[in-house]
């Protein structure tokens, strides 16, 4: 088995692959890619690549080429010249077939993810998470905007300024302890940052407290209710004035 890696794949690439198909056609070539494109993949079959995996791989996916390498394996090493056995594969349906494209944007980057829910109050290096994901630096950056709509650092900073609310809310620890707590090396940072984020600063949030965003569901119900009651209320007028004038003209028709 031959496999070839292609972060971008150029011309002189993918002649070099060429090349060696000519050159031992019996042996299979698998083509590892980062950059993918229908007519990509069209080519790459066209030329004879025995499999064409795009990276990073899910663990199904990796999974699943290593159980055909392995029969591919055990086939040739069982077959004969005269006796030649055929590779039975029945790849799975594609989850790009069901899932949705945000669904799809995300799954290359659930490894870096993961770290930052578990490693946000340390310093993360975008490159590491690149290179976590199976990617360049530039790709991942693009991809991460793409995905989430924030920059990486962006993403990060929410996450610490998340887990600084819950405790102002929830405990009495000291601001300068919940600065270095969530992250931050500097506490006065971390009180600008946080009234940029909240516009509020931690020691006024704690205090006042910051009621939760309503919903316009929640908003439109409140207007109708403060409608219904002045529609009430000037009913409640229109009736009285309504009695008073009748209770006038009972008592001059008396008189």
């Amino acid at each position: 088995m031959i496999c070839m890696h292609y972060d971008r794949p150029d011309a002189s690439g993918l002649s070099l692959l060429l090349d060696i198909k000519r050159a031992a056609p019996s042996i299979p070539i698998t083509m590892l890619t980062v950059q993918h494109s229908e007519e990509l993949a069209v080519w790459a079959f066209r030329s004879g690549v025995w499999e064409y995996l795009l990276l990073p791989l899910s663990p199904s996916e990796r999974n699943h080429y290593l159980q055909a390498v392995r029969e591919l394996c055990q086939i040739r090493s069982c077959s004969s010249p005269d006796n030649k056995q055929l590779l039975s594969r029945t790849p799975n349906l594609p989850e790009s077939v069901r899932l949705t494209a945000q669904y799809q944007r995300q799954q290359p980057l659930q490894g870096a993810i993961q770290y930052i829910e578990e490693h946000f109050r340390e310093h993360i290096e975008q490159k590491a998470m690149a290179e976590r994901c199976g990617m360049t630096p530039f790709r991942f950056s693009r991809l991460f905007k793409q995905t989430y709509k924030v920059g990486f650092l962006e993403f990060i900073l929410t996450k610490r300024m998340e887990n600084a609310e819950q405790l102002l809310r929830n405990s009495q620890m000291p601001i300068t302890s919940i600065a270095y707590a969530v992250g931050f090396q500097d506490p006065s940072y971390f009180a600008r940052a946080f009234k940029q984020h909240f516009g509020s600063c931690p020691s006024d949030f704690r205090q006042e407290g910051v009621p939760p965003p309503r919903s316009a569901t929640t908003q439109q119900a409140e207007n109708q209710t403060i409608q219904q009651s002045s529609s009430t209320q000037s009913t409640m007028i229109r009736s009285g004035d309504c009695h008073m004038a009748f209770a006038s003209l009972i008592g001059e028709r008396r008189t």
